[in-house]
């Protein structure tokens, strides 16, 4: 859930398709540009978001020696979907689109989801965490979102079952203020400019409709997540109004898990405090090494 700077990938950025067996998916690649390659980190991003969420954080980490790929899932952005069906974006049908992501690499990878994303990440390694050295939940709570989110996706929801998303989009650019985009679980694509109405456009509204309807009912499987034994990090900004930080903590406590807080950071801490949330992250991973 962020409002990227930019959808231009900087120097040293490569946009491509991921060939799965469970078809192609639409990513940024950032190699590593250190002599020794320290893994490779599959990022997912979040509610309405895309893979442009971590445009600027990708090259800190290549500096840390880290290989990233961030990803559309099926139905966001560049990565298609069916537009009316909402059978294939069942959280199982898209934490399975996540294990065939990551054996594409042939090497065991870092897993990173933001917000909607963790919850898909979780989803995953609870399915198979063999594919996996560690699981990232950035700004992704243990359950459903808080109640006032779960408001807002419930009138998004409302509103794509009787409007197409051309009419969505400006329906919410009138109702919207800057302190409504700054935070939340319906920040992403909601601020002006072209880039993010088309990636708003791009989005299929059964994909949508679904993972909305997933944040809303989420359980909680924190003690599943316990039981599997990967190495987790909860990382979050110091404010987050869609899972209260008190509640991020004690997930953290629960999971025995390692925690960063980002100062100066909301929901998206990784267009909000790019720098130190990528330091936060290669910290992490590097004690695993």
């Amino acid at each position: 859930m962020s409002r990227p700077p930019t959808f231009t990938p900087p120097p040293g950025l490569r946009a491509h398709r991921l060939v799965t067996e469970r078809g192609e998916f639409a990513v940024l690649e950032a190699p590593a540009v250190t002599p020794r390659v320290r893994g490779t980190v599959l990022l997912l991003p979040g509610f309405t978001g895309s893979k442009e969420d971590f445009i600027v954080l990708q090259p800190l980490l290549a500096a840390a020696g880290y290989r990233t790929v961030a990803v559309d899932g099926r139905g966001q952005y560049e990565s298609p979907g069916p537009r009316d069906d909402e059978a294939p974006y069942a959280q199982s049908e898209l934490a399975r689109d996540v294990i065939a992501q990551a054996g594409a690499f042939g090497t065991p990878v870092h897993l990173l989801g933001h917000s909607l994303g963790g919850q898909i990440a979780r989803a995953a390694v609870l399915l198979d965490a063999s594919p996996f050295v560690s699981l990232t939940l950035m700004a992704s709570g243990p359950a459903q979102i808080s109640v006032p989110q779960q408001q807002r996706v419930k009138l998004l929801r409302d509103a794509l079952a009787v409007m197409d998303m051309a009419q969505v989009w400006d329906a919410i650019q009138s109702v919207e203020t800057p302190e409504d985009t700054d935070t939340g679980a319906l920040d992403e694509g909601l601020s002006d400019g072209e880039d993010l109405r088309r990636r708003w456009l791009c989005n299929s509204p059964a994909q949508l409709r679904a993972t909305g309807r997933q944040l809303c009912e989420e359980p909680d499987r924190v003690a599943e997540l316990a039981a599997v034994g990967l190495p987790v990090h909860v990382l979050s900004g110091d404010r987050d109004d869609t899972w209260p930080v008190p509640l991020l903590d004690d997930m953290a406590a629960r999971l025995d898990a390692h925690r960063s807080v980002v100062p100066y950071a909301e929901h998206s801490p990784n267009t909000d405090q790019p720098a130190p949330t990528a330091r936060a992250l290669a910290a992490f991973w590097d004690r695993l090494l």
